[in-house]
């Protein structure tokens, strides 16, 4: 989770969301078996933790972790580390804390 107390040197714009990869692209199967960041899969979405957000940004907090498409993602370097600018449109869904399991909608 990301450090509230550390400030980075940029200001995120309207619906931009600036996100950390949660974890190095190698996955573990089931069964235990590696999976290396290099296999490919046909349109796997990703998990993301957000580390700022702009203004206009409704869905998401900042520490919360987003899924979003591979695709979508453009790639920004700041201060030595590797992040990745997104759209609030893109995210695909939002895991957080604050988030009930219950919505109190009934279907």
């Amino acid at each position: 989770m990301a450090d509230p107390d550390q400030k980075l040197p940029i200001k995120m714009l309207n619906d931009r969301l600036l996100v950390k990869l949660s974890e190095n692209g190698e996955r573990t199967s089931s069964g235990g078996i590696l999976i290396p960041a290099t296999a490919q899969m046909a349109k796997r979405l990703i998990w993301a933790e957000v580390v700022a957000l702009g203004q206009n940004v409704r869905s998401a907090e900042i520490g919360d972790q987003v899924l979003f498409s591979p695709d979508d993602r453009y790639e920004v370097e700041v201060q030595g580390a590797d992040y990745i600018m997104l759209r609030e449109r893109d995210l695909h869904a939002v895991a957080a804390k604050r988030i009930e399991a219950s919505t109190g909608l009934y279907l």
